[in-house]
């Protein structure tokens, strides 16, 4: 996890001098029994910290804590409201505004975070300054390139694409086991009102024992190649 948040000192980014910022944004919720409830933090840091190696953009320490709401009472599940969540987001890019960086990509690893979506449609009125990444086009692209054998509805949590990318960045953090975690729950009608405990007792949606450290990889090198579009329209 040491790893995941930035060393970098004062005089390092007075150095870069980067206009846009890089905020990994995950969650701190039940990921099932063999994988940690920081998952979601920790495919955020990997995506951000490594879209911010390859552009040399000011790489931020993640937020930790998000919209767990529909995993409440699975053991270990922590959230804050929505409202909280936009407060903060949108506090961090006013002060990188303050301090000359007018450019901020929010990479989120939680799909719950609905509101991350007002933050930025609201902070673009005047112009591309704020961009949430990756978006479902992204995420398939990265599926289909890596060969992802499930689907985005079928990988909804804890499943191929989240094992395969810890497999590949935090191998340490996943417990011997999730091999046998796969749980099929392909529709979910009613997801906002029932939560996940109305479709899965193990907590998780997907095929964990589809994942590999190459797919991880590959899902990575194809998201930081789909991050240039968006920092283009950020940088005009």
């Amino acid at each position: 996890m040491d790893a995941l948040i930035t060393a970098a000192t004062s005089a390092d980014e007075g150095r870069r001098g980067a206009r846009i910022a890089v905020l990994p944004v995950g969650s701190f919720e039940q990921h099932g029994a063999h994988l940690p409830l920081a998952t979601d933090t920790v495919v955020a840091g990997l995506i951000a910290q490594r879209i911010a190696a390859d552009y040399d953009l000011f790489l931020l320490p993640p937020v930790t804590l998000s919209c767990s709401h529909e995993h409440a009472h699975m053991p270990g599940t922590v959230s804050i409201s929505a409202a909280t969540l936009y407060a903060v987001v949108n506090d961090i890019w006013k002060s990188l505004q303050a301090s000359g960086v007018p450019g901020l990509l929010i990479v989120n690893g939680h799909g719950g975070n609905y509101v991350l979506s007002n933050v930025v449609q609201e902070a673009n009125v005047t112009g591309p300054r704020v961009a949430l990444f990756p978006v479902r086009e992204d995420w398939h692209q990265a599926r289909t390139e890596a060969g992802l054998e499930s689907s985005g509805a079928e990988d909804m949590h804890g499943g191929e694409l989240e094992v395969s990318l810890l497999l590949h960045g935090a191998p340490h953090l996943i417990r011997d086991g999730f091999e046998q975690d796969d749980h099929s729950a392909p529709e979910r009608p009613h997801l906002l009102t029932l939560g996940m405990a109305g479709y899965t007792r193990n907590g998780i949606i997907g095929s964990p024992s589809l994942g590999s450290a190459s797919k991880g990889k590959a899902v990575l090198d194809s998201l930081s190649q789909s991050a240039a579009a968006h920092l283009t329209l950020l940088a005009g």
